[in-house]
């Protein structure tokens, strides 16, 4: 499919693309390049590359593919010093939750000699790092892929086969649509994460110890979405904050109403709310997108 693969930022998304590159023999050949000395000795030490580039510039030469794992903010950094490097023709892509801004960025720049077009692969863990990614993390995950009106369809049709390798099932959409589904999705759920954690924790110093060791099933999850990379999310509360407000006002208009239902002791209301919400509960089911079953993914005694 490509001569050349580079990936920049070999984490848990970039670590397992290297991975599934690597198993299904997509590329000629891969290169990748981490600016982390531990990343890059962990990739040694479980023989994830032998191609292990000495910087960005070297990583990108002759790539058609170029694939950017990295966090939002290092992004205008990493095409600064690659901008010159690229491979004409090349396909520029990324891993990011938040594209709008990414688009910014490439416009700004005026990078003329390279196709870029934004991916979006909505799949990973609470964990981070080289170590932590793994072969088929994509296989049967929606990865959404942007395309703009300007877009090259051909190189379009490229990337999506690419994912479609990886298992990924692909959907087409602009950027704009992109970051307020996903700030609905994905952002408002970590921000709402990040904020019963610290309420549970900040609420009675002297209950702490037992609010973690009797936390029920509710918390809990809670935690593991709170436990996710805090650079990464750093970056796409800052990017996509415009999205994040709106939907934020309108999540607080509905603890609003939540609460009064309580204070009244409405039981109607609330009955009505309980409902609906288990009714989304079902549909999530039938897309495909959890399964009908207790504690999912996690393992049984």
């Amino acid at each position: 499919m490509f001569e050349k693969i580079s990936i920049i930022g070999c984490g848990l998304i970039g670590s397992s693309i290297l991975r599934d590159v690597q198993d299904k023999k997509i590329s000629k050949s891969v290169a990748v390049f981490d600016k982390s000395k531990s990343v890059i000795e962990i990739i040694k030490k479980e023989n994830l590359c032998d191609d292990i580039s000495k910087d960005i510039q070297s990583a990108v030469k002759d790539a058609d593919l170029v694939i950017l794992a990295v966090p939002l903010s290092s992004y205008k950094e990493v095409l600064l010093s690659s901008k010159d490097s690229f491979k004409k023709d090349a396909i520029v892509t990324d891993t990011g939750s938040v594209k709008q801004e990414v688009n910014k960025i490439f416009e700004n720049l005026n990078l003329e000699n390279i196709f870029w077009i934004a991916s979006h692969p909505i799949a990973g863990t609470e964990e981070s790092g080289p170590s932590a990614g793994f072969k088929d993390l994509f296989k049967n995950r929606w990865t959404i892929i942007c395309e703009e009106k300007n877009s090259n369809k051909e190189k379009v049709e490229k990337l999506k086969k690419f994912w479609e390798f990886l298992g990924s099932k692909v959907k087409l959409m602009n950027t704009t649509d992109h970051d307020y589904i996903l700030a609905l999705t994905s952002h408002l759920p970590h921000a709402v994460a990040y904020n019963i954690v610290m309420t549970a924790i900040n609420t009675d110093e002297k209950f702490k110890d037992e609010i973690i060791k009797y936390s029920a099933g509710g918390l809990r999850d809670f935690t593991r979405i709170a436990s996710s990379n805090p650079l990464m999310w750093k970056d796409i509360f800052i990017d996509n904050s415009e999205n994040i407000i709106k939907i934020l006002d309108e999540f607080s208009k509905n603890i609003n109403d939540f609460k009064k239902a309580i204070t009244e002791k409405n039981a109607n209301k609330l009955l009505n709310i309980f409902t609906s919400t288990k009714n989304i509960r079902k549909e999530i089911i039938k897309a495909g997108q959890d399964v009908d079953s207790p504690d999912f993914g996690r393992k049984k005694n």
